[in-house]
């Protein structure tokens, strides 16, 4: 059976209704009235939760490992300045924490956070619903374990991952919970509302449904919830009705319009709502004896892209998808030197940090015990990845 959690208020489970989770991201603009708004908005529109997203820039990409890539790719090739300078200008001021709880607490949903950074869990527990963990550090095992071990509900997204990386992770966090939520995601971030439909098509050809089947079968009884960043609402409905998702996440805006990384991809008030209501309709009309081809009727009858639908529906191989070769390797965090180190130096606990970018080479985080006292082969310059290449 499936596990029931609480978040917050609101209850996550097969009889309950689907928990819809507003991702503020970075669409708050750097203002505290418009992350204020955006909560109110997203409330009045059906969500349950509002999520925010906590980092300093320091603590989650490197700017030399950016620079050293030598352009931007995928969702980065729009921004007008470098990585670093977007996370610096998008990082949202640990100060507004308490504003936004009661701001939430007002509007009636859960107030949570993807913190990144093993000091913001730390610093941010007593103030959180629940955690969420986003695709990229789904391969630092330590991050993953501090929050498990919270005590609150953490939810996993799985884009640009391995079936062996999400095992590995979900193994890591189930050693210190059952409240969690595993949600499958593709973690292009690209979609604009006037994109050409072949390239609309060719996204929900990536998002694979299927995937939350392979999941059920994997982890028996995990609560199942989908992270998208397609526009409308067709990927929720087949997630929710012919997968058994019950948790959504998806980001927020008040305006597609509006500069920034993340308006154009994000849903807004009007689409948000239509979401909200053909799910709740989607529930009504479903039942547990019926046929896989009676419930795919239903939900596309209801969909805004039944072509998309469709599509979107996919094999169940949990793989790194063709859209997310880049953000692989953009998202994910890869070891790298806090400071200059030469030849036949032992590598110390404070001379490694997790940041992203990961290229292909770079030991992924959870090897950093492996590196602990291992001696260098050769010289290292402060925020250069390390690889097998450096270790005797």
């Amino acid at each position: 059976m499936t596990n029931r959690i609480k978040i917050g208020n609101h209850y996550v489970g097969p009889s309950d209704p689907v928990y819809f989770i507003a991702d503020v991201a970075a669409n708050h603009d750097g203002d505290l009235e418009k992350a204020k708004d955006l909560i109110y908005s997203c409330a009045e529109n059906g969500a349950r939760a509002a999520k925010f997203q906590n980092f300093f820039a320091k603590s989650i990409v490197s700017d030399k490992g950016f620079r050293q890539m030598g352009g931007k790719f995928s969702h980065q090739e729009a921004w007008d300045k470098s990585i670093f300078e977007i996370y610096e200008d998008a990082s949202l001021p640990v100060t507004w924490t308490e504003t936004l709880k009661e701001t939430c607490a007002d509007a009636g949903i859960d107030y949570f956070t993807a913190p990144y950074s093993l000091e913001l869990v730390a610093l941010l527990q007593p103030h959180v619903s629940a955690w969420k963990m986003g695709s990229g550090d789904i391969t630092w095992h330590e991050e993953i374990e501090a929050m498990a071990k919270s005590g609150l509900p953490f939810i996993m997204a799985t884009g640009a991952s391995t079936m062996e990386e999400v095992s590995a992770a979900v193994n890591v966090a189930r050693t210190h919970t059952d409240q969690m939520i595993l949600m499958q995601c593709n973690t292009n971030y690209t979609a604009r509302p006037d994109e050409p439909r072949g390239v609309t098509l060719e996204r929900f050809r990536n998002i694979n449904l299927k995937v939350l089947e392979t999941f059920a079968g994997a982890f028996p009884g995990l609560s199942l919830g989908l992270s998208d960043h397609t526009h409308g609402h067709s990927t929720v409905l087949g997630a929710v009705g012919l997968f058994g998702a019950r948790s959504i996440e998806k980001h927020y805006t008040l305006d597609n319009n509006l500069v920034g990384p993340d308006h154009p991809f994000s849903m807004n008030p009007e689409s948000w709502k239509l979401m909200v209501d053909r799910t709740a309709e989607l529930d009504e009309e479903l039942s547990g004896d019926m046929s896989w081809k009676e419930k795919y009727q239903i939900v596309e009858s209801l969909c805004d892209d039944p072509e998309g639908l469709a599509l979107a529906i996919g094999d169940g191989i949990k793989r790194v998808e063709v859209n997310e070769k880049d953000t692989v390797v953009l998202q994910r965090r890869g070891l790298r030197a806090t400071r200059d180190m030469k030849a036949g130096e032992a590598i110390g606990k404070e001379d490694l940090f997790p940041l992203r970018p990961c290229p292909t080479d770079a030991l992924p985080p959870y090897e950093f015990v492996k590196c602990v006292s291992r001696k260098l082969a050769k010289d290292i310059e402060e925020g250069e990845h390390i690889t097998l290449e450096h270790l005797v």
